[in-house]
């Protein structure tokens, strides 16, 4: 009889771990939590300049979660701000190979590219951004600045109207003022 109730206790202790263990199995790691927090605490620094800070949170974050995206994001964009280009592009990367989908970390790893003069590379990004997100204006915004450097005005003015009729146009508002990318070019893109 002692036999069989140890039997059966042992098995509801086994039966009630199975159950914590699939519960804990959907919800989200407590983990990935602290490093959501420390994400986040990454960009209430970021916010007010104070970029040594953000990036003590950012690789705690990544520390926790090495996979973590967003974190390789913030981090590469923080390094990007202190101008450390190199290191930039390398947590961008990291963000991309996390998370191959992630259209805002190919954008900012071409805005990386732009900024040193890489302008192949930054297409090659914003293009890739753009085909990931069709609606982030961003990269539209910036591909058509690359273009417009590069001398290819029409281009330049279809990605900045592009980029205005998702919500960034002060690119295009400036350029208009100045005698480009006049209405044509916005009705032509109405068209599309």
């Amino acid at each position: 009889m002692l036999r069989s109730i140890i039997f059966i206790l042992l098995s509801i202790v086994f039966l009630a771990g199975c159950a914590a263990t699939s519960h804990h199995s959907t919800t989200v790691p407590i983990d990935t939590r602290s490093a959501e927090i420390f994400n986040q605490r990454g960009n209430d620094y970021f916010v007010k300049g104070q970029y040594d800070l953000a990036m003590v949170e950012y690789k705690k974050a990544i520390a926790i979660f090495p996979q973590y995206a967003k974190a390789h994001s913030n981090l590469g964009y923080t390094h990007f701000e202190m101008r450390q280009y190199d290191h930039a592009i390398a947590e961008f990367t990291k963000a991309i190979d996390s998370n191959p989908r992630y259209a805002k970390a190919y954008n900012n790893r071409g805005l990386v590219y732009f900024t040193k003069g890489e302008y192949d590379r930054a297409i090659s990004d914003f293009n890739k951004a753009i085909e990931i997100d069709p609606n982030l204006a961003k990269p539209y915004d910036n591909r058509g600045t690359v273009y417009l450097l590069s001398g290819d005005t029409e281009k330049a003015c279809t990605d900045f109207v592009r980029a205005c009729e998702l919500g960034e146009c002060a690119t295009y508002d400036m350029l208009k003022e100045d005698g480009f990318c006049d209405l044509d070019y916005l009705a032509m893109a109405d068209i599309h």
